[in-house]
């Protein structure tokens, strides 16, 4: 049952969760599933494997790095993996959700509604959006669980988030290269790979890492650059 395996796992993973949150995680899977007919938004459509590599897998990310009171932006939401699912976990989150599908944002904004939750929806590219000051260099951190090696991710990520705050990408077990590999990109951008946190998704035999991105310097004014020349000629 949904409610037993994240009351479980939360614990495993050291997670106290509030009032009301394992009501809101049932009411948010319906609204995914349900919404998941009409347009693809997760391809987990079982709900004991939802809880536990959706829910468990964001609230892994909290047991990592403390998001209370943070502004935070996810960039590339999808159906709200993460964000989402950290906000009811910590509901004093000052939470953006972005993403380039209208459809997945108006979902967002129904279900953040629906669950009494606070959340700004934003429909639009993140590298128009960094550019732009209403969001450039504004979070205390910016989180993603998008598909894009980090090199690109970060070159999306990190010109929202001001000096002293953190992106934190999730990355599956086997990243080391992948993560050598965006190291100059970092740089670059501003910031430094400050730390690899690991942890294993409760009830599973998977190992997930978060990447903890420290924003030493103002991102270059050149950056982020075009989709397709972050594709072309990735940092």
């Amino acid at each position: 049952m949904l409610e037993d395996i994240l009351a479980g796992g939360a614990s495993a993973l050291g997670i106290r969760l509030p009032d009301g949150a394992l009501r809101r995680y049932r009411q948010y899977l319906d609204a995914l599933l349900s919404a998941n007919e009409a347009f693809n938004l997760t391809a987990i459509e079982d709900e004991d494997r939802a809880a536990r590599l959706h829910f468990l897998d964001a609230l892994g990310l909290a047991s990592r790095f403390d998001l209370s009171g943070k502004s935070v932006i996810d960039v590339g939401a999808g159906g709200g993996i993460p964000g989402l699912a950290l906000k009811i976990a910590a509901p004093d989150m000052e939470l953006t959700l972005l993403d380039a599908a209208a459809k997945k944002v108006d979902f967002l904004s129904r279900t953040a509604k629906a669950l009494e939750l606070s959340a700004h929806c934003v429909w639009g590219r993140a590298e128009e959006l960094g550019r732009e000051p209403a969001y450039r260099e504004r979070y205390d951190a910016a989180v993603s669980r998008a598909v894009a090696r980090l090199n690109a991710l970060a070159e999306l990520c990190m010109p929202f988030v001001r000096v002293g705050g953190h992106f934190l990408a999730m990355k599956a077990a086997d990243s080391d290269q992948e993560m050598e590999e965006a190291r100059p990109a970092i740089e670059k951008l501003g910031g430094r790979l400050a730390d690899v946190r690991e942890y294993t998704i409760p009830g599973t035999d998977i190992l997930r890492r978060v990447a903890v991105i420290e924003k030493t310097a103002p991102t270059p004014e050149r950056y982020p650059r075009r989709w397709a020349a972050i594709q072309k000629r990735a940092l």
